[in-house]
């Protein structure tokens, strides 16, 4: 439906109507994208960083993180390792100077199945954000949803009061755990999971309020509010505006650059769509999941399984792509 230009100027568009009812959230490396829209907060994740990292702009950032890898010394592959968490880092550092809130930055994803080694890259992380004279209250860690980061994410909030972003989150039993583990955030995503259905299914287009993303992020922020865990629910991976309109009400959403533009230029009415009284009047029961009961249940879902795994290698890829861009600076 059109909206007459008189209107319009009396309207808000979509973006702004979003920000009354949940926190936006920048997912993106580019500060200007960051300038433009004025999330709250930022997410970023080595396919962004990698991404941003190649644009002229930020070539200075990349220098800065070469020269404090060669300062540490070490072997090749322990000066790459160290660049790249300055890089990250140093990316992060910058996105804390336009936004108010919080930056997520990502442990990397080969130690999804490592929960010391995601615990102690983790620790380092915010050490080097420590020596930027930034502080842990300001820094969300990102750690891969899997029975392992779940239980790093909660040694990392329980013992050194580090706050967790739980990503590449696509099942239930994902959400339930990281629940009981007492995470600060979860980012559940919702287009990949509509991308699975889509290549594996028969339909191959829903309205947004059947989206299976859509369908699973409600249902998880349901149970969340229905049985008063703390933890913060933050929609993300989203394919078309729509999805993002019908998760309107939940916690948090991140948002890329190209749909935050969209929804900028959007003019509709925006009704909230999640509540917290309609979620405590659901009929969901609360489970308990130990590990095995949670291997089970995430090992039931299939979509969940696939689209867990091929993110992890995924970020995996980038975050190798991203070191081999840095070996080359690194070695001359």
């Amino acid at each position: 439906m059109s909206v007459s230009p008189v209107k319009r100027q009396k309207m808000e568009s979509v973006l702004d109507q979003l920000k009354h009812h949940t926190t936006v959230v920048a997912d993106t490396g580019d500060f200007k994208a960051i300038d433009e829209y004025k999330p709250l907060d930022a997410t970023t994740n080595p396919s962004l960083i990698l991404a941003a990292a190649q644009m002229p702009a930020y070539q200075e950032l990349v220098d800065v993180a070469v020269a404090y890898g060669k300062k540490l010394g070490g072997s090749e592959e322990e000066q790459i390792k160290n660049a790249s968490d300055k890089l990250f880092v140093l990316f992060g550092a910058e996105i804390l100077k336009r936004i108010p809130g919080r930056v997520s930055t990502e442990v990397d994803a080969r130690l999804s199945f490592d929960k010391e080694g995601m615990i102690q890259r983790a620790r380092r992380l915010i050490d080097l954000y420590k020596e930027a004279g930034i502080g842990k209250d300001r820094i969300l860690i990102k750690l891969s949803s899997t029975w392992e980061g779940i239980q790093a994410g909660k040694v990392l909030e329980a013992e050194y009061g580090i706050h967790c972003n739980m990503t590449l989150l696509f099942s239930f039993a994902q959400a339930v755990a990281c629940a009981e583990a007492g995470v600060t955030l979860i980012s559940p995503f919702v287009g990949r999971i509509l991308d699975w259905y889509v290549a594996n299914g028969d339909k191959k287009s829903y309205e947004p309020s059947e989206d299976p993303g859509v369908k699973s992020v409600t249902k998880i922020y349901n149970y969340y509010k229905k049985f008063g865990y703390k933890t913060i629910v933050m929609g993300a991976s989203f394919r078309n505006t729509g999805e993002i309109r019908a998760l309107t009400g939940c916690d948090y959403l991140t948002i890329s650059p190209k749909l935050l533009a969209e929804l900028s230029k959007e003019y509709v009415k925006l009704t909230p769509t999640l509540s917290v009284k309609e979620a405590q009047a659901c009929e969901l029961e609360k489970i308990h999941l130990d590990e095995k009961a949670f291997r089970w249940h995430h090992n039931e879902d299939q979509m969940a399984v696939e689209k867990l795994s091929d993110g992890i290698r995924k970020f995996a890829a980038d975050a190798i792509k991203l070191e081999r861009m840095l070996k080359v600076d690194v070695i001359s």
